[in-house]
C-alpha cells in the first residue's frame, strides 16, 4: 500500500505516529483487504486518498503493513521497452501467452493470459526469467524452453508454432537502469514503513480486527546500487497481468520486509514489538 503525505514535516510525521501508538489497539473500519491498515493509518493522520503520480511533504512518502503479511508490496507500473511497440499486447500474450482459466466461461473460448511473476534467481515453470544486463544497463525479461516444466509441454510446442522458434524472444523485453531509476526515484526517495500487529475479537463473519500501530521506520535516501542489486538477488519481482483485451499493467514488487535494503539510511523511531 502506497500513499501520498500532505505537507507535514518528518518531525510532525514522527510525534503524530507516537501519538497513534499511543492509543493502543484501533478497530479496522475499513475491510478485510491488504490495504485496510495503511487506509486506517490515513484516517489517522487525516490524509485524504488520491491517486497523485509523486509524493509530496519534502518527497516523504508512507508504506503501511500487518505485521504478518506476505503480499508483496507495488513499486510502481511501468511498461518495457520498446514502449512504443506494446510488447505485453502485441507480443508476449499472442506468441507466448497460454489459455485463461475462465476461457470458455467467464471469457471466449480463445482468450489468452499471460499473468506470471518473475524475479532474477531462478526460471518460472514456464522457463521465464529477470536478467540484469550490466553491460547494456538493462533490465530484462528472458525465455529459455529448457528449463519449462514438462507439464506445459502443449503450450511449449504452441510458442513454437506462433513465434517460429523456441529460442529468446526475438525483441527482448527490458527496462533500462536510468528509466528505473526515475521511476523508483519519483516513488521511494524517502518514505515512512509502518508495521501493525493484528488480533481478532469475536468468531466468524460478527468478528472484529484491530491494529496496533507499534513499528516505525525512517527510511532515506533510496540508493540506486542497491536497488539494482536487488533485482540480481531476486528481491524484486517483475509482475505481469495480461489477457486478451485487457493489460492490468506490468508492476514491479517486492516484500515489505526488504524495502529497508533498498535505502542508505534507516532509522527506527518506534519499535514496540512483543519481543
Amino acid at each position: 500500500m502506497s500513499t501520498i503525505l500532505k505537507a507535514f514535516s518528518k518531525e510532525e510525521l514522527i510525534e503524530k505516529f507516537k501519538v497513534i501508538y499511543a492509543k493502543g489497539w484501533i478497530r479496522n473500519t475499513r475491510g478485510r483487504n491488504d490495504g485496510a491498515v495503511g487506509n486506517i493509518l490515513e484516517d489517522l493522520l487525516e490524509i485524504p486518498e488520491n491517486n497523485l503520480p509523486i509524493p509530496n511533504a519534502a518527497e516523504w512518502e508512507l508504506k503501511a503493513q500487518r505485521a504478518t503479511t506476505s503480499s508483496l508490496l507495488t513499486m510502481f507500473h511501468t511498461e518495457p521497452s520498446p514502449t512504443a511497440l506494446s510488447i505485453v499486447p502485441n507480443i508476449l500474450l499472442p506468441k507466448y501467452g497460454w489459455p485463461h482459466a475462465e476461457a470458455g466461461k467467464k471469457y471466449p473460448a480463445d482468450e489468452k493470459s499471460f499473468r506470471a511473476t518473475l524475479n532474477a534467481s531462478s526460471f518460472t515453470d514456464r522457463g521465464l526469467k529477470v536478467n540484469v544486463n550490466d553491460n547494456e544497463r538493462k533490465v530484462e525479461i528472458v525465455f529459455d524452453n529448457k528449463h519449462t516444466e514438462q507439464r506445459h509441454a502443449e503450450w511449449v510446442k504452441s510458442v513454437e508454432e506462433r513465434a517460429g522458434h523456441l529460442n529468446n524472444f526475438d525483441i527482448v523485453p527490458y527496462w533500462g537502469f536510468d528509466d528505473l531509476f526515475h521511476k523508483a526515484g519519483i516513488k521511494l526517495k524517502n518514505c515512512f514503513y509502518v508495521r501493525a500487529d493484528v488480533k481478532r475479537e469475536g468468531r466468524g463473519s460478527r468478528s472484529k480486527e484491530y491494529f496496533l500501530y507499534n513499528y516505525v521506520l525512517k527510511l532515506s535516501d533510496f540508493d540506486q546500487v542497491k536497488f539494482i542489486d536487488a533485482i540480481r538477488e531476486g528481491k524484486i519481482y517483475i509482475d505481469f497481468d495480461a489477457r486478451t483485451g485487457h493489460n492490468h499493467g506490468t508492476k514491479f514488487r517486492i516484500r515489505y520486509s526488504d524495502i529497508p535494503t533498498l535505502y542508505k539510511n534507516a532509522e527506527v523511531v518506534i519499535d514496540e514489538r512483543e519481543k
